[in-house]
């Protein structure tokens, strides 16, 4: 499984534990879906952000001797 995979399913866990104990304190229902979408977008965000590589350089190419002595004429 990916890292982001992970990253999310820890990310889910973690929103249903707090929904949960909102639930159980007798927040509205609306206002508990409301938190879990918020926190289901700011999870998917720093998901992406923390797991995404890191874009490579584009590769220059090589000179040669005969190149570089070319330039210089």
């Amino acid at each position: 499984m990916s890292s982001f995979g992970l990253y999310v399913i820890g990310f889910i866990v973690l929103i249903g534990g707090l929904a949960y104990g909102a639930f159980l304190m007798g927040a509205p229902p609306l206002w508990i879906g409301v938190g879990v979408v918020i926190l289901l977008g700011i999870g998917i965000i720093s998901g992406v952000s923390r797991t995404r590589r890191p874009d490579t350089p584009p590769t220059e190419p090589t000179v040669t001797r005969e190149r570089v002595v070319e330039r210089e004429r």
